[in-house]
């Protein structure tokens, strides 16, 4: 039987897109199902903010009656305005979301991402990113061996080459790194640590979850400023930041996350979170009947094996300066501790890193820690 691809259309047929990696992976002991009315909020535009700059065409391949692949083709109109330079810009469309029993199949889905991404005027191909370069971007091809943290995206080893032998060029890699938190950083760091320690000038401070939407003003506006030149960058919408709000106050902890001030001003900022992961795993993507009790009660204390850092910023007139490697440490340290002696976390993870950022990979390599995952990212014109 041939295979056949039709757009999504239908609330059963976003159920079912989000239904296959279930089966797909059921598997893969690595692979962490999300929860299934999470997966659906991010295909849902009604759900999810970042609809409220982009577009989306869903896809579903079928083969004898049977759902045998997806992917997503989308269009975020913030990221054709930035610097081309920057990895998007004028042009340039995404895919993301996919998944195929086959090559063929697999194949046959990029084709008509790419047929679809033609017929909106787009000229050159980034994938996979699922969706927003936000969530879950890049294609694992190194480190399959260990379950992702959250929001880390996980994928079969063929998945590499079948986008390769499609005509996809690499694009840019994300790292991430991990460490021992149970251990000492080394007599270096401890040094450039307690010397920030008696510089009166800084301070190291928890986020007041309390004052969550002014902690988060806070953060953004250091987050727009930090990344404002880095690869793949598009700025957080007011949709998306709320979004975010919603989906992450859950897991934030005011002794994870911190804020630096130099002089009485907030110049840097790390967060740091619980793996969500280890909690999720054992409910199969769905809350009911039980799920809903275990994962709240997770959550009132959560004991985890590991801590994941998904951001880290300082503004760009402190970057590559001492000022901002001190600022750096102290953070780490301090989270290390908490992490540590109040959730009984031993592992610490770090990134999503973009391979070129020498200031970022400088840090992580300095604290011991080692690359554990790459993602790549893929081009190609169209």
């Amino acid at each position: 039987m041939a295979v056949t691809i039709r757009p999504v259309t239908t609330k059963r047929d976003r159920k079912t897109f989000v239904d296959l990696p279930f089966r797909l992976y059921a598997d893969d002991p690595n692979w962490v199902p999300p929860l299934k009315s999470e997966a659906l909020g991010l295909i849902t535009p009604e759900k999810n903010g970042w609809y409220s700059h982009a577009k989306a065409q869903l896809f579903l391949a079928e083969e004898s009656g049977r759902v045998v692949g997806r992917i997503s083709a989308h269009i975020d109109t913030l990221a054709l305005t930035m610097p081309a330079e920057q990895g998007f810009g004028p042009g340039v469309g995404q895919w993301g979301l996919m998944d195929a029993e086959r090559e063929d199949i697999f194949v046959a889905l990029l084709a008509k991402a790419e047929e679809w991404l033609r017929s909106q005027g787009m000229t050159r191909a980034l994938g996979p990113i699922s969706q927003s370069i936000w969530e879950e971007p890049g294609l694992l091809i190194d480190g399959y061996d260990h379950p992702p943290t959250i929001m880390m995206g996980h994928a079969k080893p063929e998945y590499r080459r079948w986008i390769e032998t499609a005509g996809y060029a690499p694009s840019k890699q994300l790292l991430t790194y991990e460490l021992d938190i149970t251990q000492d950083f080394p007599p270096i760091v401890q040094r450039i640590i307690k010397s920030g320690e008696k510089n009166a000038r800084i301070r190291i401070r928890e986020v007041d979850k309390s004052k969550f939407d002014e902690e988060a003003a806070i953060i953004l506006a250091i987050l727009n400023d930090a990344w404002s030149d880095n690869w793949g960058f598009v700025p957080l919408t007011p949709p998306e930041i709320k979004d975010v709000g919603v989906k992450l106050k859950p897991i934030v902890f005011n002794d994870l996350i911190r804020i630096a001030e130099l002089d009485g001003k907030p110049v840097a900022f790390m967060i740091t979170l619980p793996d969500l992961n280890e909690a999720l795993g054992p409910l199969k993507g769905n809350l009911l009947p039980f799920g809903w009790a275990k994962l709240l009660l997770w959550l009132r204390k959560p004991k985890v094996r590991t801590m994941r850092v998904p951001l880290m910023g300082v503004v760009k007139e402190l970057q590559s300066s001492r000022m901002a490697s001190q600022l750096a440490f102290m953070m780490i340290e301090y989270i290390r501790r908490a992490s540590v002696e109040r959730y009984g976390a031993t592992r610490g993870e770090i990134g999503w890193i973009l391979d070129d950022n020498q200031g970022m990979r400088s840090i992580a390599e300095t604290i011991d820690s080692r690359v554990n995952k790459v993602y790549q990212v893929y081009e190609r014109a169209l």
